[in-house]
């Protein structure tokens, strides 16, 4: 049978639809939330190395900014499309939502492989894309930040091209940048450690103890690399298998995550790491270990590798990466699935603290920023929990039921409704 895989973007309406269900949602209200409220596309062009132009194509989409500005990442990607970037936006509404900080969703993206350009280029690519969407962000509109194949140096060109074309000072309008800039400290672990938060709590909820418990790391980037480490360090856990794009390494006895980072920066890969055995990253999914990270590509957990699935906890650090149909599976099966938009929510609660950090003038210690990142992730995950309890359904279900009611909260108070 071929597993036919809906686009991201039907995908998250699905699950929309599903949240909207469980609440009687008034049909107008999610009509109006099944929809971007508003997409910009561009095509500008940028001077090569060799002196010729040459056009790129991209996208900016602010899905919903009833609670607040957009906030969301930039992707620069050969396969990025705009229902991908529309459906990572949706995503970004919940997430915020979910952890009640006052921001909206949004994301954007630029069709490119930035392995081909060269740094002059891909500094080229960053501001001539500001360039096309400044009258679209700002700091108290819509506030852009990495994501994929983008990092705190692209985001820096980003925010220089900004106040030059603004004529100020506007360090709010782009966060993950760096610290010298006006970036927050705690940043660049923020992802992985709200993961590691929501996988703490999990097992509190499933009575487990994390020490020396099996876990199993899809896509060893940001978050996959620092979930390995602080899953090590913060719940002692055991990493006996990791991947990247190339393959995995798998060792039953556990392998040590920085001594795999160095690897990875060595070799570029984690393949062939010494004392592990080479694994598909097909393969990985259906281990059996405590916990699976999924932390690469979107649709990974699919109907077909769904039953084969062993893990006790996933904890999903990437976005999109279990399709509707895997999702009634799992739940069937007994797994505890922690859906991307809380698992993941790390990222831009720390991007939030930057941008109010920005917005005031007041910078925080790493100690603090920790802090504060706890008390909202664990909060949130233990009202999604309650949630679940309360209405009988999945996780995923219930962190839907929450955002989409705090969305449709504010947009009712606003009367855009």
């Amino acid at each position: 049978m071929i597993d036919t895989i809906p686009n991201l973007f039907s995908n998250a309406q699905m699950q929309l639809d599903r949240a909207a269900k469980l609440l009687s949602l008034d049909p107008e209200v999610h009509a109006a939330l099944r929809e971007p409220q508003r997409e910009l596309h561009v095509r500008f062009p940028v001077r090569m190395d060799n002196g010729k132009a040459r056009m790129f194509e991209g996208f900016r989409v602010q899905y919903n900014d009833a609670r607040g500005p957009a906030k969301g990442g930039i992707r620069f990607h050969p396969q990025e499309n705009i229902d991908t970037i529309r459906a990572l936006a949706a995503w970004m509404t919940w997430k915020t939502a979910v952890v009640d900080i006052p921001l909206g969703g949004g994301k954007g993206g630029v069709v490119c492989d930035p392995k081909t350009l060269s740094p002059s280029e891909l500094e080229g690519l960053s501001r001539a894309f500001i360039d096309s969407i400044r009258n679209f962000i700002g700091p108290d509109r819509d506030i852009p930040a990495p994501d994929v194949y983008t990092n705190p140096q692209i985001m820096a060109w980003m925010v220089d091209e900004y106040e030059k074309l603004s004529g100020g000072s506007a360090p709010g309008v782009i966060t993950g940048k760096p610290l010298a800039l006006g970036g927050s400290r705690g940043r660049h672990d923020a992802t992985a450690r709200g993961c590691v938060y929501c996988v703490r709590e999990a097992a509190k909820h499933l009575g487990m103890d994390m020490r020396g418990a099996t876990t199993a790391i899809q896509g060893f980037g940001n978050a996959g690399s620092y979930g390995a480490i602080l899953s090590q360090e913060l719940l002692g856990s055991r990493i006996i298998v990791v991947s990247d794009a190339s393959g995995g390494s798998y060792n039953p006895k556990g392998m040590d995550p920085r001594q795999l980072v160095e690897h990875k920066q060595r070799t570029r890969t984690v393949v062939v790491f010494p004392g592990a055995a080479e694994i598909s990253n097909e393969r990985i999914l259906e281990l059996a270990v405590d916990v699976l990270w999924p932390a690469a590509l979107e649709n990974v957990l699919t109907r077909r590798n769904a039953p084969c699935v062993k893990a006790k906890i996933i904890a999903e650090a990437a976005n999109g990466p279990t399709t509707p149909e895997a999702d009634d599976i799992l739940r069937s099966r007994g797994i505890f699935v922690i859906p991307d938009f809380l698992c993941n929510s790390g990222g831009v609660t720390v991007s939030y603290f930057e941008w109010v950090q920005n917005q005031t003038g007041d910078y925080w210690d790493e100690d603090e920023v920790y802090r504060r990142l706890d008390k909202k992730v664990t909060s949130a995950f233990w009202n999604v929990l309650k949630t679940a309890q309360r209405l009988n359904v999945d996780m995923r279900s219930a962190a839907y039921v929450i955002s989409v009611q705090r969305v449709a909260e504010a947009m009712k108070l606003r009367g855009r409704i």
